[in-house]
């Protein structure tokens, strides 16, 4: 080391007036001020003057931060602890789990691989709507009740229905033309409604001389029905009535010696061409009479 050349009586006289300046009563502060400007003079006596004392950049040594590094450790590394008698709890253990890793060995573990997510699926076509069920037929309307059917018409009546007979057929009287009375009497009174015993034609109607008034109708089998003495005639010749509707009403005319229905059953429409009437009609159902 270079031995440090003694102070010029310039440097003296300076530090005489220093000192004399700040007196030994200054302050700590002062004093370290004045040690300062003392330093910096004697490196500048030692560096031989003022103006040479220049200060060069200096060039970085070495130091344990800018040493280089050795190699990387391999990054699987792993420190074991040297031998010691710890054995592993049973015999099915291994003794990896049981390895202690040095702190700057550890790593993140990487990251295992994760499959791939499986692309989605296509959504399934949705499944056809299921066709809605038919709708069940409507109930057929039920058929009206059939009318009931009309009570048959009559075939045959009696000329006057429950009415009672005074005088039978063929009861002989020398009175009559033929000698026995040719018909059937009813007695009722004057007005009874009279019904034709079947239906037929009627072949005349009006003034009969002793039948008075009369009405003859030819039945559907060909035989004639007469009705003599009516007080009243409600049809006409040539008119089609039915078996049980009214022909006219019961009197008193012609030859009649008191109100009643004389009623004959012709085979041909002529005097004295009869049948029993009772007999007639009885053989066809008739019975109220």
């Amino acid at each position: 080391m270079p031995s440090v050349p003694p102070l010029g009586p310039a440097l003296c006289r300076l530090a005489d007036s220093f000192l004399r300046q700040t007196g030994r009563n200054h302050s700590t502060t002062a004093a370290a001020a004045g040690a300062a400007v003392l330093t910096g003079a004697l490196l500048l006596a030692a560096s031989g003057s003022a103006s040479a004392q220049t200060v060069d950049p200096t060039t970085p040594g070495s130091s344990a931060f800018t040493a280089p590094h050795g190699a990387s450790p391999a990054s699987g590394l792993v420190q074991v602890a040297g031998p010691s008698p710890y054995t592993l709890p049973s015999e099915q253990d291994s003794a990896q789990e049981y390895v202690a890793v040095a702190a700057n060995l550890r790593t993140e573990q990487a990251a295992e691989p994760q499959p791939e997510p499986a692309a989605p699926e296509a959504p399934a076509a949705p499944a056809p709507a299921p066709e809605p069920a038919p709708e069940p037929a409507p109930a057929p309307a039920p058929a009206p009740a059939p009318a009931p059917a009309p009570a048959p018409a009559p075939q045959w009546s009696a000329p006057v229905p429950g009415a009672p007979t005074s005088n039978p057929y063929g009861v002989r009287n020398v009175h009559y033309a033929a000698g026995y009375h040719t018909g059937v009497d009813f007695a009722v009174s004057p007005g009874t409604r009279l019904l034709a015993v079947g239906n037929a034609t009627v072949v005349s109607a009006g003034w009969d001389g002793a039948y008075g008034k009369e009405v003859v109708l030819r039945l559907s089998d060909g035989r004639y029905a007469q009705y003599a003495h009516m007080s009243s005639i409600s049809v006409s010749a040539g008119q089609r009535v039915a078996a049980g509707q009214q022909i006219g009403r019961s009197g008193n005319t012609g030859n009649s010696t008191g109100p009643h229905l004389h009623f004959e059953i012709r085979s041909a429409n002529q005097y004295g061409k009869v049948i029993n009437p009772i007999a007639y009609l009885s053989a066809r159902g008739v019975t109220d009479f």
